[in-house]
């Protein structure tokens, strides 16, 4: 009985250090949401109606005030197939590939479809955790902007820009099993403020894990301050036709995303993607 005892003893001493090891490996790993801010993504600040995409990622389920309502609105199963859906992280991610390693000349002669395929390709071949000063910038021909592009060769950016994977598979998504403390959370505002005004627009995952109201992407392009709250300006892939915003609440150290189509809205955990190497 003793030595069982002792046996099981030291069987949860090890557990414990077991967890104590993965803590701060864990923390180690969330410090890397707080680098240094990096170097401009652009030498001019992200304009929404220009740096945007003119098509919409689709919700997979049906919403009623934004919450999941099974059968709300509902279609075939053939159509909801064909929607364009879970593209939130590929869509978010491609408008900083754009904005960072793009540039569109409309003066010069448009291109067929083939020559736009290889160009997209070049631009997203770059991970947005790329600091280098000196880009050489791939030229889009023929249009003025992303979002004059994105509305002409719809088909064409959604065939190239990812799939549903890169919302599955995206490399930070071990982020969110980890606790967001309020001094984190600040931390996180305070790092994302930086970014904003660096003119290097952070893309950002909105979670409410483990209860998953929302498992979301989008872009903050713009920042406003005061004592009581910051708010950032969004590029949400949900809707294309305006800019969301999200706050962070000084006093409560807490983010809050308004309610809309998909979300009821109320606090949500945020933490910047597409930065290093594990995220």
């Amino acid at each position: 009985m003793v030595a069982a005892a002792r046996a099981v003893l030291t069987s949860r001493r090890h557990a414990a250090r077991v967890r104590a090891v993965l803590a701060a490996s864990a923390l180690g790993l969330c410090s890397c949401s707080f680098l240094p801010v990096l170097q401009p993504a652009n030498d001019r600040p992200f304009d929404f109606a220009q740096d945007t995409l003119a098509f919409d990622n689709k919700t997979v389920w049906n919403y009623r005030d934004g919450v999941h309502a099974a059968g709300a609105g509902s279609g075939s199963r053939e159509e909801a197939e064909h929607e364009y859906t879970l593209h939130c992280f590929a869509m978010s991610r491609s408008a900083r590939q754009f904005f960072q390693f793009a540039r569109f000349d409309p003066d010069l002669p448009r291109l067929d479809d083939r020559g736009y395929h290889q160009l997209v390709r070049k631009v997203i071949a770059h991970d947005p955790s790329e600091t280098s000063p000196r880009v050489e910038r791939t030229v889009i021909p023929g249009y003025p902007n992303l979002r004059s592009f994105s509305a002409a060769k719809e088909a064409l950016l959604k065939e190239e820009l990812g799939g549903s994977a890169e919302s599955f598979l995206q490399r930070g998504n071990w982020r969110m099993v980890f606790p967001f403390s309020p001094a984190t959370e600040e931390e996180i505002a305070e790092s994302l403020l930086a970014e904003v005004r660096r003119q290097r627009p952070p893309v950002v995952h909105l979670e409410t894990f483990p209860d998953m109201t929302i498992n979301h992407a989008v872009l903050l392009y713009s920042v406003s301050e005061t004592g009581d709250a910051i708010r950032y300006r969004v590029y949400d892939p949900n809707d294309s036709t305006r800019p969301a915003t999200l706050s962070f609440d000084r006093a409560r150290k807490s983010f809050v995303f308004p309610p809309n189509a998909y979300f009821a809205g109320g606090e949500v955990d945020v933490y910047e993607v597409y930065r290093s190497s594990v995220y």
